[in-house]
């Protein structure tokens, strides 16, 4: 397992507001074959400013086949923002996000395919239970998904009929992890995945984690748990706190 830590420094600048993103991406039919074919997703000379505050300046990265990158730092110094820009839910200030070399702009639906976005918010149907949450959204993309093993596999009940919104925080979490089973994205981008999640939980998410890595897939993921995660590629990435 290699490690490669990145540090980056804040600046002082002008403000841009923008809508924060309150969704998990749509997910797709399950694939658990390897993802054998190249794929990079780039952040080139990336600039995001908040406030009169450069929260980060000048980022370069570049996420492969069986990566995990750990985004790591303070409250506050833009580990949400950079998903977001990473996933194309807000524009940065300067530079660009690079699918396989091409803006994604250009290349908005083989992006979209591609890349499996899990924010703060579950974007789950309060009023459906677990199994049919996956099985709306797997219908939104006009596939067949299989709920019962991604929810078994996420350790929830495939026979539980009470709705999301009896769950508790830590169930929710889980099931935002069985859509993920759920996508044949190449990359996921999870914001404070641990969120909620008890040991057993948090382990699970390392194992599903390790698994995708090494069936060929990428992650990145805005933490501030120190993690192993076995058949991943892991780097970091460390981001400080904008200057008051």
């Amino acid at each position: 397992m290699t490690a490669v830590t990145v540090s980056l420094q804040p600046a002082a600048k002008k403000a841009l507001w923008y809508t924060p993103a309150r969704y998990m991406c749509p997910v797709h039919a399950p694939d658990q074959t390897a993802l054998t074919s190249e794929y990079e997703l780039k952040a080139d000379a990336l600039t995001c400013e908040r406030g009169q505050r450069v929260l980060f300046q000048d980022l370069t990265l570049t996420i492969e086949p069986g990566q995990v990158w750990l985004i790591e730092g303070a409250n506050g110094s833009g580990k949400t923002t950079l998903l977001r820009v990473l996933c194309g839910l807000r524009r940065p200030d300067e530079g660009d996000v690079l699918w396989n070399g091409a803006r994604i702009e250009s290349v908005r639906p083989e992006f979209n395919a591609a890349i499996a976005y899990l924010g703060h918010y579950s974007g789950l149907k309060e009023d459906l239970t677990a199994a049919e949450n996956l099985r709306f959204s797997c219908a939104l993309q006009g596939s067949d998904g299989d709920a019962a093993a991604a929810l078994a596999r996420t350790g929830l009940d495939i026979e539980n009929d009470l709705p999301v919104s009896s769950f508790s925080a830590g169930q929710r979490r889980r099931l935002a992890m069985a859509r993920l089973l759920l996508s044949p994205a190449r990359v996921w981008l999870l914001d404070e995945p641990f969120t909620a999640l008890d040991p057993a939980g948090r382990t699970l998410v390392r194992d599903l984690l390790g698994e995708f890595a090494a069936r060929g897939g990428a992650a990145a993921l805005a933490t501030h748990h120190e993690i192993a995660v076995d058949g991943a590629d892991i780097h970091r990435l460390e981001m400080d706190a904008p200057a008051p």
